[in-house]
């Protein structure tokens, strides 16, 4: 390595791992991450690779570009190319990323760049040229930012029956040539002696190369080389070797495949290896390290292209003498018994045969087909069960052995998990296994399912849960169920059902919610802008702001400790629901909200707790109307702890302790229907309101509405992907925009509650943000920044006021003390305050035909009286109106003494 990423890797492992020099050119003594134990080494002059010294017990090894990935991710920031070395980027790269040896590839590659319009970055690539003048290049400076394109060939080239072959490499002298996927894999193999061209892909047949090679061998007179299929070992390329091979045999090839064995749930590939072989200092222990690693590759692709399951079991058996194991053939699970009683009649009976076949067969060949002839082979499962990851809920102490089981009808699989219960006993393991999979049948004995969850559950991987969808404040990532963002950069659920951020294993454990997120930027839609502003102005361009701002919410939470609340409410008819709908459509979801009056206290728990960095709607939950009068199930006042993003509630967790589980609320509030939010003023401080009164419709603002209706999920949810790409952008510029509205709200003297200027001030900046992801004009910008000014200002005033049942209360108490001489309604004595009897109130009103609310909605709302604080609602007043009434007629003789509801006058 150079002698700055050489300095920077030793001083990591010492650092992290507590590594120390020792004899010789080795740092030993760190701690293994796998088994704990002080036996980690790793060369001093070559740190490739870093390995645990207990090779019987552990063995664990770890690449140090898989410790520090950042170390070996911008080239062109470490080794830039200047006049002298135009090459420089790509030369580091092949040397110190991929272990080449330039002399060996000189002249090779060039070094060329790309940008990609998509991911808005452009990145160093190292390039190779094909035949029939394409290429193929690599992109070498932080690919991760590209998505899954790190590498790509020219546009328009189709790779289609050729390869790449090295130009060291001789065609025409070869005795064996290996076909590998990649070009690094072939580059890697020639290192260590082995002839390789790489096909560019596991689909890729080249039949016109094979064709042309055979032609050109037989014309010489020479013998065809055997080749030796050695793609990757994954599901898709393992069926593909099959057919290729089958389609080079018919061609006239010997042909033979090599699959490396894939351990720790980490993909391995001849570059791998390679790199794996090169930290063996000394000479003869690389050559043995190299010998057994290929010998198993081979190995396990003669198991690949065994045709039965008897000729697998005894290959397997020949390998790794056992008397008795599991295996899987053709996606069944099959169980191999060695009867040594039969093997040696066999074995004497073939050296005793009479048949001339016999007599010709060798020790090796005599002792092959007497295997063939006593291993006893039974099928113990019409499906193949492999344990994939353990997962786990660290919080609600659940865990699961996910499982993926395979089917041989239809080349299909199921995946689902089993609890540790369901793994060791082979009754409910076979329970469980026909109910997940239909048709699934095991019929192996107890002994046989504890042996092979031995070895399928020893080290098995661990994938880290949530229970929500949306973002994972621990993790720092976004995660929808079949797509995930980190940092900008969107990942996409790989085979086994979890997202790969590096070391970082994911997935989300909730699957009530279905998001249909675009991933093709072609496909979005960006006129919407404009229709959105035709419709509903600067109050649709709010909207917008908060579910746009609502993606952030826990990271800005975390910094200003609150997100505020949305209201939107109005007349019926008003567009609202037309508005939601389309919002979350940008979201990538169907759906508008739900009624919290028709749901449970833990059933508003577990609905909010599913999302996060995402609104909760709730619709229609207020219903203080007279006319709709019934016991009331839902109170404002439970949202006021989500403000800040507080514990939904607490949990028990079913333990034999007496731990407790308290999720907090991760995601956003609004709120839409038709009466207006009538809360106390905790909670009206919280909400920025929009009101839209009855819709007055133009020709221009109708046409816009139809035409959001008629726009489909997948032509706008990408718009949520080009959002969380801009997360470091929007969560700066929100950041320095905040401080600014602050000051200019502060300015205006009318409001005077903090929370109010808070609020409004994060919605300003967020509109600002807007501008970063959708095309807003600054007209556009402008007067929705003055609809938010607006809107604090009557938030103020809202809190001053009652609501308007309440003022029309007060009204008619004007009214009717105004009826007759003397107090008709109050009942104090004392000028500094009010006292009313409800029931009297209601009575007296009714006499004077004056319009009231019905009594169960006037207690609930006189509570939050603003005009008159409410002092008491249930104290024993001396009645000044009976005692005048009294004073007036000598026969009244009712009691002075009254309940009442006392108010400051």
């Amino acid at each position: 390595m150079n002698h700055d990423l050489h300095h920077q890797v030793l001083q990591r492992l010492q650092a992290d791992y507590g590594l120390k020099p020792a004899a010789g050119q080795w740092l030993r003594g760190g701690t293994c991450p796998a088994c704990g134990k002080r036996e980690l080494y790793t060369h001093a002059e070559h740190p490739w690779l870093v390995r645990c010294g207990r090779q019987s017990k552990c063995g664990s090894e770890y690449h140090v570009k898989d410790l520090y990935d950042d170390l070996f991710d911008d080239w062109s920031k470490r080794a830039p190319a200047s006049e002298q070395q135009p090459t420089a980027s790509a030369r580091a790269y092949l040397e110190f990323s991929r272990g080449f040896r330039l002399e060996l590839i000189e002249g090779w590659f060039t070094q060329e760049n790309y940008f990609d319009r998509e991911a808005n970055a452009g990145s160093a690539t190292v390039r190779f040229p094909m035949e029939g003048n394409g290429y193929w290049e690599r992109l070498i400076d932080r690919p991760h930012r590209f998505g899954k394109k790190k590498a790509r060939f020219m546009p328009g080239y189709s790779y289609r029956g050729k390869w790449w072959c090295p130009p060291c490499v001789d065609l025409l002298e070869v005795d064996e040539l290996w076909l590998v996927e990649g070009i690094f894999d072939a580059i890697a193999l020639l290192h260590h002696g082995i002839a390789a061209v790489s096909v560019m892909s596991s689909n890729g047949y080249p039949e016109e190369k094979l064709r042309e090679l055979k032609a050109k061998r037989e014309a010489a007179g020479g013998k065809l080389p055997t080749l030796v299929w050695a793609l990757d070992n994954e599901p898709g390329a393992r069926a593909y070797t099959r057919k290729h091979v089958r389609k080079a045999r018919e061609l006239g090839f010997t042909v033979e495949a090599a699959q490396i064995p894939q351990r720790a749930g980490k993909k391995t590939d001849w570059n791998d290896l390679h790199q794996r072989w090169a930290f063996e200092a000394n000479e003869e222990d690389r050559a043995e390290k190299v010998d057994r690693d290929l010998a198993e590759a081979r190995y396990q692709g003669a198991l690949l292209l065994a045709e039965s399951a008897e000729e697998k079991g005894v290959l397997m058996y020949e390998w790794a003498p056992s008397q008795e194991f599991h295996f899987g053939f053709e996606s069944r699970l099959y169980w191999f018994k060695m009867d040594l009683e039969k093997f040696h009649k066999a074995m004497q009976a073939l050296e005793e045969s009479e048949r001339h076949k016999d007599r010709l067969l060798n020790d090796r060949q005599r002792r092959d087909k007497a295997l063939r002839q006593c291993g006893a082979v039974v099928e113990i499962a019409n499906c193949y069960p492999e344990a994939l990851y353990y997962q786990r809920n660290e919080v609600t102490d659940e865990a699961w052995y996910y499982f993926r089981v395979d089917f041989p009808h239809d080349g299909g699989s199921v995946k689902n998990t089993f609890t540790g219960g369901q793994v060791s006993a082979a009754s409910e393991f076979k329970k469980r296994l026909i109910h997940m999979a239909p048709g699934a049948v095991f019929t192996g004995s107890g002994q046989q399912l504890d042996r092979i969850m031995k070895e399928q559950l020893f080290n098995i991987r661990t994938v880290q849960t949530i229970d929500f969808v949306g973002y994972s404040k621990e993790y720092r990532a976004y995660v929808f169920g079949d797509i995930a963002v980190r940092d900008g950069v969107v990942s996409e659920v790989n085979e086994e059902d979890f997202f790969e951020f590096g070391k970082l294993r994911l997935k989300t454990l909730q699957k009530s919610i279905a998001l249909h997120i675009q991933r093709d930027a072609q496909v979005y839609r960006e006129d919407w802008v404009p229709m959105l502003w035709t419709s509903f102005g600067a109050k649709g361009v709010v909207a917008l702001a908060f579910w746009f701002g609502s993606l952030f919410a826990e990271q800005i939470r975390a910094q200003h400790s609150s997100f505020p609340f949305l209201e939107l409410t109005g007349k019926p008819g008003s567009g609202k629901s037309t508005l939601l709908m389309f919002l979350w459509k940008l979201l990538g979801r169907e759906y508008e909200g739900f009624d919290a009056q028709k749901s449970t206290k833990a059933g508003r728990q577990r609905h909010m707790g599913q999302v996060s960095n995402m609104p909760v709607v709730f619709k229609e939950s207020d219903r203080n109307e007279p006319d709709r009068a019934h016991a009331k199930t839902f109170d404002w006042d439970e949202l006021k702890e989500f403000f800040n993003g507080g514990t939904l509630g607490t949990k028990g967790v079913k333990t034999a302790g007496n731990e407790t589980y308290e999720p907090p609320f991760r995601g956003t509030i609004a709120i839409t229907q038709n009466a207006e939010v009538s809360a106390s003023e905790a909670i009206l401080t919280r909400i920025c309101k929009l009101w839209f009164p009855e819709l007055v419709a133009t020709v221009e603002s109708r046409a816009a509405a139809d035409n959001l209706n008629l726009m489909r999920v997948g032509e706008l949810s990408h718009f949520m992907l080009k959002a969380l790409r801009a997360e470091a952008q929007v969560l700066s510029t929100f950041v320095q925009r905040v401080a600014v509205h602050e000051a200019s709200l502060r300015r205006l003297k009318e409001i005077r509650v903090e929370r109010i200027i808070k609020n409004h001030a994060q919605m300003m900046a967020m509109v600002d943000c807007l501008r970063l992801v959708c095309p807003l004009t600054d007209e556009m910008l402008h007067t929705t920044q003055q609809q938010l000014m607006t809107m604090a200002l009557e938030r103020q005033s809202a809190i001053s006021a009652d609501h308007p049942l309440v003022a029309e209360f007060w009204e008619v108490f004007e009214y009717l003390e105004t009826t007759g001489e003397g107090p008709q309604v109050n009942h104090s004595t004392d000028p500094k305050l009010i006292a009313i009897n409800l029931n009297q109130f209601a009575e007296k009103a009714s006499e004077h035909r004056q319009n009231l609310a019905d009594l169960k909605t006037l207690r609930d709302l006189l509570r939050d009286c603003r005009s008159h604080k409410l002092l008491d609602a249930n104290k024993s007043v001396h009645s000044a109106v009976r005692a005048a009434q009294a004073k007036k007629n000598s026969m009244y003789d009712k009691p002075t003494t009254l309940k009442c509801w006392v108010f400051k006058a």
